[in-house]
């Protein structure tokens, strides 16, 4: 069965791409969601990429060095696919680039951060982004980068980002959609085992833990420095949470370790939390 084409609809036209005719062409190829054309799906893309350019089929040839030409020159990763950004630089204009993808040039590497964004912007508490949430999203974003949209602009941009991280189609974005669109790094929890090391190295791994989630410096994690601790420590054994289950996760973990009822867990009720015995 032949496979439908984007790039040779009738008036397709390379430079009129925006933002949202991006997230189309995206789609079009990364058909599993996995953040990456590869295998039949990059085939398949510079198959219709040299048939546009080439008015016909490329030949066996045609199509191994246009593949090689395009690989060489947006494969930054070397992985041997082609990421949503490297597609970006591709086909639009660097500031089109910029505004749709809102990926930091160093990745978002705090849960903390990460989940003081969430906080911010999932206003109703309703565990997932609506359209109206992610526009706010994107006018902070485009007013902190110094540019000036109109909001018609704002609109386009927020619906390309939908588009293109909303894996479930339900137009929301939900806690992992928004981690994947913010680039956060690996799960800081990831480097420790402290469940097989030593009573000393156990107090040692606790320190750098409990210094990376207070942020604040006050002794205590409250507010989203708990978000960020409860999401990497549930992540670690589960896997990418929703909102929804976070905050149920979150609730479970202070009523086993907020001892004090202040809102906050302490850096004792933290290491009993965690099964580690903090006096000599």
């Amino acid at each position: 069965m032949e496979q439908k084409t984007i790039f040779g609809a009738p008036g397709f036209d390379f430079s009129e791409i925006n933002a949202i005719k991006f997230a189309e062409i995206w789609n079009h190829f990364d058909k599993d969601k996995s953040g990456y054309m590869e295998g039949k799906e990059l085939d398949h893309f510079v198959e219709e990429v040299g048939t546009k350019i080439l008015q016909k089929k490329p030949t066996k040839e045609e199509f191994k060095s246009l593949k090689k030409t395009l690989m060489s020159a947006y494969d930054l990763e070397k992985n041997g696919k082609i990421s949503m950004v490297e597609l970006a630089q591709m086909l639009l204009p660097n500031e089109q680039v910029f505004l749709l993808l809102f990926r930091r040039s160093v990745p978002l590497g705090s849960s903390v951060k990460f989940m003081e964004i969430w906080r911010k912007y999932d206003r109703n508490l309703s565990g997932f982004l609506t359209v109206p949430e992610l526009e706010n999203f994107v006018t902070d974003f485009v007013n902190q980068s110094g540019e000036m949209l109109h909001p018609n602009k704002i609109k386009e941009y927020a619906k390309s980002i939908m588009d293109l991280y909303d894996r479930n189609n339900d137009g929301l974005l939900d806690l992992k959609d928004l981690a994947q669109l913010l680039n956060l790094t690996e799960n800081f929890l990831l480097s420790f085992r402290i469940e097989d090391s030593s009573q000393e190295e156990r107090k040692r791994d606790f320190e750098k833990i409990f210094r990376y989630y207070d942020v604040g410096n006050t002794g205590a994690l409250e507010g989203v420095e708990i978000d960020g601790f409860v999401k990497d420590m549930m992540e670690v054994i589960r896997g990418p949470l929703s909102a929804n289950e976070l905050n149920q996760f979150k609730e479970a973990v202070m009523k086993h370790s907020d001892a004090n009822k202040d809102g906050k867990i302490q850096k004792a009720e933290l290491a009993v939390c965690l099964g580690i015995h903090l006096k000599k």
